[in-house]
């Protein structure tokens, strides 16, 4: 195998669950998975026969594409024989702070889809929600 990431799943009826996720730079070993540090749960999650491998090829990636999507699988199904594995989790989007509807509802904003102007639709108690003029995106504020 050359840049892959693979599954370890066992066969519960008709349903296959993932016990392991990895990934692999380059192996030609018979005995890469028989040898590998995480056999010992694998069996333990189930007998040997009842194993299956599945396998993602990524010939031409790196090794940073590889572990983002062994981690997003990890992070989704959890796999028994992963858990011990903890990843830096960055949030994939940005709060912006300069915004604050609670000291000033009147205060202009530009909507960042098409720069027009958003205006105040509603304040609660927490939050003040905001709409565009222009394409009618809307916006939830914090009003702390």
């Amino acid at each position: 195998m050359e840049k892959v990431v693979y599954l370890i799943m066992s066969r519960q009826k008709d349903s296959f669950n993932i016990i392991y996720a990895g990934d692999c730079d380059y192996t030609a070993d018979d005995s890469f998975f028989k040898a590998h540090s995480s056999f010992e749960c694998w069996i333990k999650s189930d007998s040997e026969e009842s194993l299956y491998l599945a396998i993602l090829p990524l010939f031409n990636s790196e090794k940073d594409v590889r572990k983002r999507i062994l981690e997003q699988i990890i992070r989704r199904y959890r796999p028994n024989c992963n858990l011990d594995i903890k990843f830096d989790t960055k949030p994939h989007y940005k709060i912006s702070s300069n915004f604050n509807l609670h000291n000033n509802p009147n205060q202009k904003s530009l909507c960042p889809c098409c720069g027009s102007e958003m205006k105040v639709e509603k304040i609660l108690e927490n939050t003040t929600v905001i709409r565009c003029l222009g394409c009618g995106l809307s916006d939830t504020k914090s009003n702390s």
